[in-house]
């Protein structure tokens, strides 16, 4: 380029460095920590030859410099630029600035990720963090790269948002070393895609996209001594977007497989990871015929030592390329020749060659070989053949073809050789395969491609491989030296900066030396075409041509077998042992014809055509070596691996150069592979290796400092004077700068911002510390001498107080003697009186005891005289009695003996007379009149049983009918019992009035005894009284005690009922959120269903227009619609499985319906069984009519006037037996009657109760029925859940009513009335069962006929906007309007009609939703959804329903219809629109609240931070809005007056600004973490402030107990941990007992990224953050770092009755609605 600066060398000369003065810190090489850091102990003078330096660990130490250069050591940066996120951002650039930014990024912040310029540096941290969640890519999705912390998605949305905004294609080139990162890297970045650009279910290309991964891992990384998971294979992945920039598919190619680990593995190394994941699951039953064993078992496995690998499961990790395999569409058999390949590879390893002869000249292989065996049978060979040519090789000539053996050593060389070619096939085979899969039929828009390539490798030995990749990473490096001057170029030319070009380092001779004609690839192929062609000379060769000629390559003096080449990154010396041999990549014909020829498809296929990778380029194309050694053949067999290479290398570069590059660089910070450990040797290797230091050599030369005017007028502000000071902010910075630098070409003015040179932001930095320091000093002055005055005033006042307090304690001692003296003269006297009370008082007490015992002695004795003549007499009276007693009974006795006699006398004449009487015939005639008599008689009671059992028949049959009766008798019979119940009280209180009156005699009567008693008696009163007054005190308390018993019973059980309330209210809860997320889930489905169809409808009209468009076209775009029509059916299915399990209580839904149905079957038996019960009643009671007399009985005539005499003598007989007989069964019928009666009574009873609990199943069957017979999918599962969540709430409004009847139960047991309870709740029973009366009056109804419907629904629904003027009185009118016309189907019960409304209305407010997603609109639709339902509710006829309503209002309620199903469909929809409003809102506030919340600077500051993060565009153009705090309140308040106006219920209303704060917090507070310029203590005061205001409109809007508060919690906690101290142990428990709602992650993320603005603040040292990690280790494991953006609390719709009367509303002209008749 034209020139250079020396204003741009870091390190400047002694005689023109003014920086280098006391206190200063510069950076001094070590041989260990390569830099170290050292403070200068005095002033530097040009005549000295040494630093006087001070290191950090307190050593003295004289630095000497350079006297031929006069160069000095670079100077560090200033700590206010310690930790930058970019590292050109830093004041010096140079080598050791950019390591100890680095090392105090990774060790102190633990951030892994550091912007340099254009290139984002990514340290491995050996350790996995939580980086990388989905919270992470939703944060980074739509941010500029400088808005938030370094990261490899920044780098990723930067490439997709470059893509879609300047429709071109990107690419992102990921390199380092192995072990550095890169594969993860290229995962996340994939990652990123599938996540942001996904398919929308199309084909589910992201899924297959990212299952790629585990595969190519399998086949193409391996461990090595750097690296656990080394790709050992380049790759570049293009990944295509469609128009709408969603991945549509991929294409993959790869470069260089290292194919010679297939075969030797160095110590401590592995082979590729498929071969140990295959022999681990060797015990798999399916792949016995592998016959593999432990990998310990086989050559080609364990020759580096290491079969396992610490923390890898290679069984797990196969599992996962087996599913890999069948996501991307590989079948079973294919997947199972895949693995009998790889393990035919295992087993040829393990044959082992034999000789012959002693030199081993030829070999041969035993037939009987078990591993050539079972080589043979997985490839399906012929074993004897490939035995064969396995030992021997075809030689031809000009005249003749022969055979000749091979050596041992050749023969194993061969067999390697098959090995490595076998693998390489198949894995360019997979590798095809997988683009076969992932590419789309649709034409691409765009792509981003993605370079996974090896870093620049230098070895103790390094051979081809290495070269390879050295060779590629020097076009490489040219590449991104381009790219980074056109970029530092571009910078300044749009800043219109006048600046000399910079001279920069250009590999272009080193690549010419490597690929240019006769450069070292062109001798490579020459030589390999030569028959007798070796590696030494072609070194020889390489020697003659570039030894002396090129720079770049040098000759090693001990060595003539080796070269040095010197790479960008340094020399690397290569050993020309094996390139030969490499570069041709041999395998011999008659082998490759073996293959050929296999049973097995798929290795044929491998060897039959040319394996051609994805893309059209071939990359590892195999020469076949037939070995003529006089025959010359054709170069078009000779392509050889560096040819292959260059032209895949080309063709890379090509596409790179067509696109826009972002760069990754991943570094190794130590090789031990331990976490968080700094190697800076390691470090400083790879910065020179990659690049970086070439970056910063470039911006270094330019003007690395930029700043914009603002945030240099605050920040230096403190050093302008009055004069410089200008209205214009520009104008004021240039006359700062003219006075402050001296130095024209130091720094420029650009249109926005102004440029330093290097060094320059330090030498005004260390001017603005002098002057605060000047400042400080001059403060410090003025607040001491206040302090000391202060101090001396204090002073004066404590010495007037201690007088005054003083004086004041002498007179109160004074005071005191006096009072004392008085005291003690009080004391004397009444002590002296009380004396001489005692001894009276003991006299007169002692007298009067013994009066009294005397007194009793007499009263004793004179009693017991007095007991013994009365029991004296009581013996005589009862001695008297027994005596009298005795005398009567026995003269009883004897008068009773007497009439027996007598009687017995008269009895035996009576006998003799009846005898004599009984054998006369006038006595038969006598007796057989009246027989005949008795049998009438016994008739006649016959049939009037008979008669009996009719009517009991009839009065079983009319009980049925008395229930009804049973109901008004009980409320006489509660009346009567509440009558009685007041008599009872009239007693009560009569008997207690009398009581009362009794006791006021007697009370005075005792009064006027007591008054007449003596003198001595009126002490033992008092006594009594005292007694008589502790016991009412006794009987006060246990009244109470007895009062408060029922109110502790009643609190107790209210506890238990509002416990169990708040469990089911969070269960209820817990179930709404589980449904709501299930209505998201089904809302997105939909959507995607109907974004499907418009695509289908363009389709189709594309297919109108483009006629000439070929039919293979549309066959394949109606292929994908089918692929995607069946991709959204397996979603909805898995959908619906969700949605079953969410609701296992209710089962599946055709169990449901079976069990619905057997219990109506169950139902329909029981039914039959009674009726067959009341037939056979019927039927005893008709045999009993049909029962034959005692005449037919006996065969008697029915007169019995011609009856003989022998007839009547068997009459006689006969007529005794059946006397008898008849009263027996009379008997028994009338017990049997008795037990009929009870048990029919009984039955009827238990009928009765049956038959209601059956008309509810039945109810219940037929509403299962219906909701069983709905249209079957997703609507049905979603209906039963809603019907659960309605459940839920029903058992929740029963716990109410449960709690306030016990409470009525506890204040009736007070009252003594549980019999009045019990009564009324079998009253409320009865009244729920029976059918309410239907009402006559129908007012407030619209008829809409069929035909009319459409325009209703147009007119009210689909072309209403809510801005018209007259809904502002009743803004739900459209939804009172409809209510109106479902009253009138009701009416005249046409339940078609109403349905169809209900699914008109539904589907248009869906389209209306989906046609304009506006915040107004969804707000307007979603309150007249809600009052809808609450009109079906509270019009629904049910008890619920009567109690919300007023007396007006019930007559309005439905009377036919039942309408419950619709409840849950609105109530779904309303979910659906309170999502889509919550999605409004967050749309129209997502722009807003960064700006607003976090760089809004309501308080200024009086520095500003440095520019510490890059951005693309740094001042903002004039016409793009600034959001400020206000416009979030704004935009706030417009939401407010919006749902206001449109009449939401206020409950509903808090919790959309609940979520709409949440929204607020997450996203702040996920930028707060994710951004380091903001986590300062000034930004947290802003934030703070912020929050305060929000809490105060919430307050405005009496919102503020509607929990928006509590969602601020976290943010307000993260502000005051910025806040507080955070030094020593005492800030640390403050900190983990003030920060309860955030996490772990998420205190250390702010302290570790907290960024102090002032000299006076200090950073968050190490060790304090790991004793805050220590601290909160108990709490629960949360790793958490960011907020979930997508969390949506469940909302709940209160049902709150509407005080709009039907009747009384007024349909404007305005809606057109006059063909709707009024009722």
């Amino acid at each position: 380029m034209s020139g250079s600066h020396r204003d741009g060398d870091p390190r400047v000369r002694m005689s023109a460095a003014g920086l280098y003065t006391e206190s200063s810190r510069v950076w001094i090489s070590d041989p260990e920590d390569v830099w170290k850091s050292a403070e200068l102990m005095k002033d530097y003078k040009e005549e000295d030859c040494v630093l006087h330096l001070k290191l950090e660990d307190g050593t003295n130490i004289e630095y000497p410099i350079d006297q031929n250069t006069r160069e000095s050591q670079y100077l560090r940066n200033p700590d206010i630029l310690m930790g930058e996120n970019d590292l050109t951002a830093l004041s010096y650039l140079h080598e050791p600035a950019v390591l100890h930014n680095l090392k105090v990024r990774f060790l102190e912040s633990n951030c892994i990720y550091t912007y340099c310029g254009i290139v984002l540096v990514a340290i491995n941290p050996y350790e996995q963090l939580p980086l990388y969640g989905d919270d992470v890519i939703y944060a980074y999705s739509g941010q500029d790269v400088g808005d938030m912390d370094p990261h490899i998605f920044a780098v990723a949305e930067n490439a997709y948002r470059q893509m879609a905004r300047d429709d071109k294609n990107q690419s992102v080139i990921i390199s380092g070393e192995s072990g550095a990162g890169k594969t993860m890297s290229a995962k996340w970045i994939m990652r990123y895609f599938a996540t942001i650009g996904g398919s929308a279910g199309e084909t589910n290309v992201e899924a297959k996209f990212l299952a790629s991964n585990p595969i190519m891992e399998a086949i193409g990384n391996a461990k090595t001594t750097r690296n656990d998971n080394s790709s050992r294979f380049g790759k570049y992945i293009e990944i295509d977007f469609n128009r709408r920039y969603h991945i549509m598919g991929a294409n993959m190619r790869t470069y260089l497989l290292e194919k010679s680990r297939v075969v030797f593995q160095a110590e401590e190394e592995r082979n590729y990871h498929i071969f140990y994941q295959l022999c681990a699951s060797a015990n798999l039953a399916e792949f016995s015929e592998l016959a593999l064993d432990s990998a310990e078992n086989y050559w080609y496995v364990n020759q580096g030592g290491e079969i396992g690998i610490d923390g890898t499961d290679d069984v797990a990790d196969f599992e996962r390329t087996r599913t890999a395999f069948t996501t991307l569409g590989f079948s079973e058999s294919y997947q199972m020749e895949i693995f009998q390949i790889i393990a035919s590879i295992l087993h040829l390893g393990n044959i082992n060659f034999q000789s012959n002869d002693r030199d081993g000249e030829r070999s041969f292989v035993h037939s009987n070989n078990k591993h050539l065996h079972r080589f043979c049978e997985l490839l399906g060979l012929e074993q004897n053949q490939m035995a064969y040519w396995l030992s021997h090789r075809k030689l031809v000539t000009l005249n003749e073809t022969y055979i000749k053996s091979m050596t041992t050593k050749q023969a194993t060389g061969s067999r390697d050789a098959l090995a490595k070619h076998i693998y390489g096939q198949l894995f360019n085979w997979i590798v095809n395969q997988i683009d076969k899969t992932l590419k789309s039929c649709s034409k691409q828009r765009s792509f981003i491609g993605l370079l996974d390539i090896y870093g620049f490798e230098t070895f103790e030995r390094n051979s081809f491989e290495q070269f390879c990749i050295n060779y590629a990473n020097e076009k490489l490096q040219q590449k991104f030296n381009l790219h980074v001057f056109k970029w530092e170029q571009e910078e300044y030319l749009t800043e219109g900066l006048s600046w000399a070009l910079v001279d920069y380092r250009d590999n272009q001779p080193c690549i010419d030396v490597i690929e240019a004609k006769m450069g070292i690839f062109d001798l490579l192929d020459e030589e390999c075409k030569m028959p007798r062609g070796t590696d030494e000379k072609w070194a020889q060769k390489l020697y003659n041509q570039h030894q002396y000629t090129s720079d770049y390559f040098q000759k090693p003096r001990m060595s003539n077998s080796a070269f040095t080449i010197h790479h960008y990154a340094g020399d690397v010396l290569y050993q020309c042992e094996g390139f030969l041999q490499k570069n041709r990549d041999t395998v011999y014909e008659e082998q490759i014809n073996i293959l050929k020829a296999s049973k097995s498809e798929l290795v044929a296929e491998l060897f039959r055509k040319e394996a051609v990778p994805s893309g059209g380029v071939q990359i590892s194309r195999i020469n076949l070596k037939t070995l003529r050694k006089t025959l010359p053949v054709a170069s078009g067999h000779k392509k050889t691996v560096s040819s292959q290479f260059r032209a895949s290398l080309h063709l890379l570069m090509e596409t790179l150069n067509s696109t826009t590059p972002h760069y990754v660089r991943c570094l190794k910070p130590n090789d031990s592979k331990q976490p968080f450990l700094f190697n800076p040797r390691r470090m400083v290797q790879q910065l020179r290796a990659c690049g970086i230091l070439e970056t910063v050599r470039l911006s270094a030369a330019g003007y690395p400092s930029r700043w914009t005017y603002t945030d240099f007028f605050s920040r230096y502000r403190v050093l302008m004077r009055k004069n410089d000071i200008h209205e214009d902010k520009k104008q004021t910075c240039k006359n700062v700068l003219e006075n402050l630098i001296k130095g024209v070409n130091k720094y420029q003015f650009g249109r926005s911002k102004i440029f330093f040179r290097a060094g320059q932001v330090a030498y005004l930095e260390k001017l603005r510390v002098n002057q605060l320091r000047l400042a400080c000093v001059m403060v410090q002055k003025v607040v001491r001498g206040w302090l000391q005055w202060k101090k001396y005033q204090r002073a004066y006042k404590a010495i007037i107080i201690m007088q005054k307090y003083t004086r004041r304690f002498l007179a109160k001692q004074f005071v005191e003697h006096s009072r004392r003296t008085r005291a003690a003269l009080v004391i004397q006297s009444r002590y002296r009186t009380l004396t001489v009370r005692r001894e009276y008082v003991l006299t007169r007490r002692a007298a009067v005891t013994i009066q009294a015992w005397a007194k009793g002695m007499a009263a004793r004795r004179m009693y017991g005289k007095m007991v013994q003549e009365q029991k004296a007499i009581v013996l005589q009276k009862y001695i008297r009695g027994w005596l009298s007693s005795t005398r009567y009974q026995r003269t009883l006795r004897a008068i009773i003996h007497i009439q027996c006699c007598y009687r017995r006398t008269m009895a035996y004449r009576q006998l003799k007379k009846l005898k004599v009487e009984a054998c006369s015939l006038q006595h038969y005639r006598e007796l057989n009149k009246g027989m005949e008599k008795k049998i009438l008689q016994l008739q006649c009671k016959v049939n009037d049983q008979t008669k009996e059992n009719k009517m009991l028949v009839e009065q079983m049959a009319a009980l049925t009918a008395s229930h009804k009766n049973e109901v008004h008798k009980l409320k006489s019979e509660m009346e009567l019992v509440h009558q009685r119940m007041g008599e009872a009280k009239q007693e009560q209180l009569a008997k207690l009035q009398e009581q009362l009156e009794q006791a006021l005699r007697g009370r005075s009567k005792a009064e006027a005894r007591a008054s007449r008693e003596q003198t001595e008696l009126r002490q033992h009163l008092a006594i009594l009284q005292k007694e008589n007054s502790q016991l009412n005190d006794e009987r006060e308390t246990f009244n109470k005690l007895v009062l408060e018993q029922p109110k502790i019973i009643q609190e107790q059980v209210s506890l238990k009922v509002a416990s169990k309330s708040r469990q089911l209210q969070a269960e209820l809860e817990e179930e709404r959120f589980h449904y709501q997320s299930l209505m998201k889930e089904f809302s997105r489905l939909e959507q995607r269903y109907e974004n499907l169809k418009d695509e289908m409808s363009l389709m189709k009209m594309n297919e109108m227009r483009n006629e000439d468009t070929p039919e293979v076209g549309s066959a394949v775009k109606c292929q994908e619609l089918e692929n995607e029509n069946k991709a959204l059916n397996d979603e909805l299915h898995k959908l619906r499985n969700v949605g079953s399990i969410a609701a296992n209580d209710a089962g599946d839904q055709s169990k449901a319906s079976f069990r619905v149905r057997n219990q109506l079957k169950a139902a329909t038996e029981e039914l039959d069984l009674l009726k067959s019960q009341l037939l056979l009643a019927e039927r005893k009671i008709e045999e009993l009519k049909n029962k034959p007399s005692m005449a037919d009985l006996f065969g008697l005539p029915k007169d019995g006037n011609k009856m003989t005499a022998d007839d009547l003598r068997c009459a006689y007989d006969a007529v005794r037996v059946a006397n008898k007989l008849l009263m027996d069964q009379l008997q028994e019928e009338k017990n049997q009657h008795e037990e009929e009666m009870e048990t029919a009574q009984k039955e009827a009873r238990d009928l009765r109760g049956k038959l209601c609990q059956r008309r509810h199943q039945v109810a219940e069957s037929r509403q299962q029925l219906l909701e069983a017979d709905l249209e079957g999918g997703l609507q049905q599962e979603i209906v039963q859940l809603a019907h659960e969540n309605l459940e839920l709430l029903e058992l929740v409004e029963k716990q109410e009513r449960t709690v306030y009847k016990l409470k009525k139960q506890l204040k009736s047991m007070e009252l003594g009335k549980l019999k009045s309870v019990t009564e009324s709740n079998r009253h409320d029973l009865s009244t729920t069962v029976s059918t309410p009366s239907k009402t006559k009056d129908f007012q407030g109804m619209l008829e809409c006929k069929k035909e009319d419907e459409a325009y209703l629904i147009r007119n009210l629904v689909t072309d209403l906007q809510p801005q018209l003027d007259t809904l502002g009185v009743l803004p739900t009118l459209p939804a009172f309007i409809i209510f109106m016309c479902v009253r009138h189907a009701d009416h005249v019960n046409d339940e078609q009609r109403a349905h169809s409304l209900f699914a008109a209305m539904i589907s248009g407010i869906k389209k209306v939703s989906k046609r304009n997603n506006d915040f107004e609109m969804v707000a307007f639709w979603l309150s007249n959804t809600y009052r809808l339902l609450v009109c079906l509710r509270q019009y629904s006829g049910d008890e619920n329903s009567v109690e919300m309503s007023t007396p007006e209002q019930r007559k309005h309620a439905l009377r036919n219809l039942d309408l419950s199903q619709y409840c849950l469909i609105l109530s779904d929809l309303a979910i659906q629109l309170y999502h889509q409003l919550i999605k409004a809102a967050e749309g129209k506030l997502q722009q807003m609240i960064v700006p607003g919340m976090l760089e809004n600077n309501v308080i200024k500051s009086k520095s500003a931070r440095p520019a510490a993060y890059r951005k693309k565009m740094e001042a903002l153009p004039a016409d793009i809005t600034s959001y400020t705090l206000k416009s979030i309140l704004q935009q706030l308040s417009s939401f407010h007056c919006i749902l206001s106006k449109h009449g939401l219920h206020p409950e509903i209303l808090k919790q959309v600004f609940r979520q709409i704060y949440y929204i607020i917090a997450a996203v702040t507070l996920n930028n707060l973490l994710l951004r380091r310029d903001v986590c300062s203590f000034h930004n947290a005061v802003q934030i703070r402030n912020h929050v305060s205001q929000l809490i105060e409109w919430l307050q405005g809007r009496n919102l503020q107990h509607c929990g928006a508060v509590e969602v601020l919690e976290p943010l307000i906690q993260a502000t005051q941990l910025l806040q507080l101290n955070k030094v020593t142990d005492a800030d640390a428990d403050v900190i983990c007992s003030m920060c309860t709602m955030l996490t772990q992650p998420q205190i250390v993320k702010i302290l570790t990224i907290y960024t102090p603005i002032h000299e006076f603040e200090e950073r968050v040292t190490v060790s304090f953050v790991k004793n805050i990690q220590n601290r909160l280790a108990g709490r629960s494991p949360s790793r958490q770092l960011l907020m979930d953006l997508k969390y949506v609390f469940a909302v709940n719709f209160p049902i709150i009755p509407s005080p709009v009367n039907l009747q009384e509303i007024q349909i404007p002209e305005v809606l057109q609605l006059d063909f709707l008749r009024r009722f």
